[in-house]
């Protein structure tokens, strides 16, 4: 049987070795990668981020327990995690701690957890987590739940990518003010105090709701979404939620996990659900584009003629601009 056969027909060890192919970008991932496109677009993909140290992974599995409970119809989702971890710029290596943290998870037959490494990779995201979520996508999970690295304001390439984006935020992790001014709390759909057992809790979760009045009464783009459709005009929009939660104990998570539930619920009647996935289908397009260009950009230059002039450009005897110009008119 093909492995492509194997994934559709929910073979976990089958799903496991396509992962990594499609990870390191073999001939055969990418056949895969067509093959399944098809039957992609039923998950609901939602984001997880924030600064290092606010608990993302214990509560991704407090969620994970949250969403496998039975619904009433007496079905359970299916559950898959990404968990993204930061490579050393010194090793090369990660750590893929975050399934260690989750190993309680892992004799659930209904969950299903892929660390991948960064590999150097800006935004939060590791260069091949869209596909690695198309393939689970298709592998028929209900829910994919992507955990980024934690590296503070640059992770905003999951709003690009997920239907839902949680921002983790914690007590005590910083300057009230200089969190209220980073981007990344601009692409919340849900905000999440987590550790709210902790000192300090009330004046972030007051900080965080004076930051997104503000914002709204200022520019209220992201911050009360409406539908562009004018036939969904009636929507009055999703206003973000400031949630608290205690991962250690599952305090809250309850709550939290119906407010997802209540979001997707909202993408879907509003016409958002489609407009999100047309944003994210465009963006890997892009993102496709540029790396198969370069490529190709890269095959057809000389070795000695790109370090003749990169030696150029270091003596400052040509610009940046007229090396780019340079180097396209080869």
């Amino acid at each position: 049987m093909e492995l492509t056969d194997a994934v559709l027909a929910g073979q976990r060890l089958a799903l496991a070795r396509l992962l990594t192919q499609v990870e390191n970008d073999t001939p055969q991932g990418r056949a895969a990668l067509n093959d399944l496109f098809p039957h992609t677009g039923q998950a609901h993909l939602i984001g997880v981020t924030g600064a290092p140290g606010t608990g993302k992974s214990s509560l991704v599995s407090q969620l994970v327990r949250a969403f496998r409970q039975p619904q009433e119809s007496g079905e359970q989702v299916q559950v898959a995690v990404v968990a993204v971890d930061p490579t050393s710029p010194f090793t090369g290596g990660a750590l893929l701690g975050d399934r260690v943290r989750m190993r309680e998870l892992s004799g659930d037959p209904g969950v299903f957890i892929r660390s991948m490494a960064s590999r150097g990779a800006l935004g939060g995201l590791a260069w091949r987590t869209a596909a690695v979520v198309q393939v689970l996508d298709a592998a028929g999970f209900d829910l994919i739940l992507i955990e980024t690295v934690g590296a503070g304001q640059s992770e905003v390439d999951i709003a690009r990518l997920a239907h839902s984006t949680l921002v983790v935020e914690s007590p005590g992790a910083g300057d009230d003010i200089q969190a209220s001014k980073a981007g990344i709390l601009e692409i919340a759909d849900i905000l999440v105090v987590n550790k709210a057992d902790r000192p300090g809790v009330d004046t972030t979760v007051r900080a965080l709701k004076a930051m997104l009045g503000q914002a709204q009464a200022i520019a209220g783009k992201h911050l009360l979404k409406t539908s562009h459709d004018e036939a969904q005009q009636e929507h009055i929009g999703w206003e973000i939620p400031v949630m608290r939660t205690i991962a250690t104990s599952g305090e809250g998570i309850p709550e939290l996990a119906a407010a997802i539930r209540e979001h997707r619920d909202y993408l879907q009647s509003s016409g958002d659900w489609q407009q999100r996935d047309q944003t994210r289908l465009q963006s890997e397009l892009e993102a496709l584009l540029q790396s198969t260009l370069l490529s190709r950009w890269r095959a057809s230059v000389s070795r000695e003629r790109y370090q003749q002039t990169l030696e150029e450009l270091a003596t400052r005897s040509i610009s940046p601009l007229q090396a780019v110009e340079r180097l396209l008119n080869n």
